[in-house]
């Protein structure tokens, strides 16, 4: 079998590369659980990540395990969720103010609803960015099945999670994290920005909204607009551009016939996970979904 020593040679500098950023910021990891976070499928994932790339982009960043994993050195994270690229901003700017904040927090059902209930009342606009971070990542880590969902009128809605002792103030976690994103371009946006710093050299992970397994499931609410099938026929079309112009591409979606035959011309894989977070005990469990490549 013949091999490619200068592919080999690139492969081993960023292996090495990863190395290095996990001695320097402790093996940083995601700090907010998020439905549909990858976590459990980057065994599966791994195998079919290009090892050549010079820069990475996630237009869905979300909890960002696969950026977690990968370490890049060059990094842009997208998200239109608000909430969620304030939070990585604040990581970055504002570290040492952030986790002053959250160890002000207490792990107690009237608490928590009081500080869930805060985006309700007129002053909520006056709260600084930070002050906002402390309460989400608080929210996130003490809600029941750590589920991020608001309401139509953009009103986080989840119940308490009446956990032991959960871990809302990471601090080696969050240093960690703040080290590692000084280096990366943080962007509030919808994932089609990710065409304005894509080049040949890049590798871009799309981890979308899923389409639904049936015509009457319905999508998560991250935001209060849902991602409906225009939308993921707009992505489909980002991604067709991104092909044209050389860059790389995986997507996670579910498997089921409109994604198939959307992405038909596309290599297909599937892959398994594990589905913990639904109203119904019994619809949770294994399912099919797939990761679609361009190369």
């Amino acid at each position: 079998m013949l091999v490619n020593h200068k592919r080999s040679k690139k492969i081993d500098v960023i292996r090495e590369i990863n190395k290095k950023n996990r001695r320097i910021c402790g093996n940083p990891c995601p700090f907010l659980k998020w439905a549909g976070g990858k976590r459990q499928l980057l065994s599966q994932i791994d195998p079919f990540l290009p090892k050549d790339f010079e820069y990475y982009i996630e237009p869905f960043v979300g909890g960002g395990a696969l950026f977690f994993y990968l370490l890049p050195k060059k990094a842009v994270l997208i998200d239109n969720n608000p909430f969620l690229i304030n939070t990585y901003q604040v990581i970055k700017e504002n570290i040492e103010e952030l986790i002053e904040l959250l160890r002000n927090h207490k792990n107690i059902e009237d608490y928590y609803y009081k500080i869930r209930n805060a985006d309700r009342k007129p002053d909520f606009k006056n709260w600084s960015d930070v002050k906002k971070v402390s309460r989400i990542i608080f929210l996130n880590r003490c809600c029941y099945n750590g589920l991020y969902r608001v309401n139509s009128k953009g009103y986080f809605n989840v119940p308490f999670g009446k956990y032991k002792n959960p871990n809302f103030c990471n601090e080696v976690n969050l240093r960690a994290v703040h080290e590692i994103l000084q280096n990366v371009e943080i962007i509030h946006d919808s994932f089609e920005r990710c065409l304005d710093f894509a080049d040949e050299e890049t590798f871009l992970y799309f981890d979308p909204p899923y389409s639904p397994l049936s015509k009457t499931a319905n999508f998560t609410s991250y935001t209060k607009e849902n991602f409906n099938r225009e939308d993921q026929i707009k992505l489909k079309i980002s991604i067709d551009k991104l092909t044209e112009c050389g860059c790389k591409v995986m997507l996670s979606n579910s498997s089921n016939e409109f994604i198939l035959n959307l992405y038909e011309e596309y290599s297909i894989k599937e892959v398994r996970a594990k589905r913990m977070i639904n109203s119904n005990a019994l619809k949770r469990g294994e399912v099919k979904e797939v990761l679609i490549l361009n190369y």
